[in-house]
């Protein structure tokens, strides 16, 4: 049977301008190029793409296809990709227009990889020797392994770097990262004195010790996000006063957190480690709010975002917050704005407050899934700190 050679052409030219399935893409960040997976579905005014953080997708808000040019918008993070299809390449820019898009490239993924022999056994737990600006001595570093293939995750005290995977190739293994957000490149080359050599997005070498080869040379280990940010006096309420999203004033004496127990959440729509955290805290408060939890994000936002806090609004939608949340300021001015706290320079920083108002836990950053274990046992914090303190009998008004 023989198709009209007008109908073959028209089925040639959507194949030629469909987008859908997995890609590996590259985009240059810093003048360090990260390559990773972008996957993309549907046609015309229905396009998605998401980004990938280990099995968690970062899906795109809206997005078209049309004559060749491709649009996806993450709102969530104020980003677009804007690009070109042809001949089975896409070439374009990502990022936010104010502060610039980066060079983006992709072509189709095709699936198959070589054998490798003898790779070296690096899965487990390492700290990272580090001077960093908010104090650290050391990081996290999570490795999960399989053969060859390699997943990996840096936890500082403000969070993951999200899920890096790679294999190995070389006498090193090669893993990066890009969600929409934290790109990063990072080349493991194991020591024959059992250390690791890591080189993160072109940024210096630092080595990587278990921890009982770290603790027999005398190395600090890494912080205790328990322990980082304190206030000044504990025996004081907890205070602040910041407009909602609708310029409406919430201050810790209203009627609505009297007798409650509060979360007080330091974030940013703008910070990754944030966007991990906040479908917990969604979580948390959903299931105690009836036994008087109360949960109040406290966001800081760059000045542009603050007179249209357009991607905060996307990102309260994208994870379904139903507490309150309010405009805290420009990030700059994070430690003017809550003068109570010490050492308060970890986003995210989440504050638990008894039913007198007073400050009981403090918890720097949150580690994502990536974290594994680490994420496992910070939920568990979270939500065993928020059942002792609803036990606990009202002692006093704010």
């Amino acid at each position: 049977m023989k198709f009209p050679s007008c109908l073959l052409l028209a089925a040639t030219s959507a194949w030629a301008q469909s987008v859908s399935g997995l890609w590996d893409a590259t985009a240059v960040i810093n003048q360090v190029e990260i390559p990773f997976r972008i996957e993309f579905a549907g046609e015309g005014d229905s396009v998605k793409g998401w980004f990938f953080n280990g099995d968690e997708k970062v899906t795109s808000t809206s997005g078209s296809l049309k004559d060749g040019r491709l649009t996806l918008a993450f709102d969530h993070y104020a980003t677009r990709l804007e690009a070109t299809v042809q001949e089975g390449r896409i070439e374009g820019r990502y990022g936010r227009s104010s502060r610039g898009l980066d060079p983006f490239t992709a072509v189709r993924h095709v699936a198959g990889s070589s054998p490798v022999s003898e790779v070296p056994r690096i899965g487990g737990l390492w700290e990272v020797g580090v001077k960093s600006p908010k104090g650290e001595s050391a990081w996290r570093l999570i490795v999960r392994q399989n053969g060859a293939d390699v997943s990996a995750a840096i936890l500082r005290v403000d969070g993951d770097t999200g899920t890096l995977t790679g294999s190995f190739k070389d006498g090193k293994f090669i893993l990066s990262h890009f969600s929409g957000a934290r790109p990063s490149l990072l080349v493991l080359t194991p020591n024959p004195d059992g250390s690791l050599e890591l080189d993160l997005s072109g940024k210096g070498k630092m080595t990587a010790l278990r921890p009982a080869a770290a603790r027999a040379k005398g190395l600090e280990g890494p912080t205790d996000p328990a322990r980082h940010t304190t206030v000044k006096d504990p025996s004081e309420p907890f205070r602040f006063r910041f407009p909602d999203l609708n310029g409406n004033v919430a201050t810790e004496s209203d009627p609505r957190f009297q007798g409650k127990v509060l979360v007080i959440n330091i974030t940013g729509s703008w910070c990754p480690n944030c966007h991990d955290e906040a479908p917990f805290l969604a979580e948390i408060y959903r299931k105690y709010r009836k036994q008087g939890l109360e949960v109040i994000a406290i966001s800081f936002e760059e000045a542009e975002q603050l007179k249209d806090p357009a991607r905060l609004r996307a990102f309260i939608g994208r994870y379904g917050l139903e507490y309150t949340v309010l405009l805290g300021g420009e990030p700059a001015e994070l430690k003017t704005k809550i003068p109570q706290a010490v050492n308060l320079n970890s986003w995210p920083t989440t504050f638990f407050l008894g039913r007198d108002g007073r400050v009981r836990h403090i918890h720097a950053g949150f580690p994502g899934k990536a974290s594994g274990e680490l994420h496992a046992e910070a939920k568990q914090d979270f939500a065993g700190a928020v059942e002792a303190l609803l036990a606990e009998p009202i002692r006093s008004s704010r």
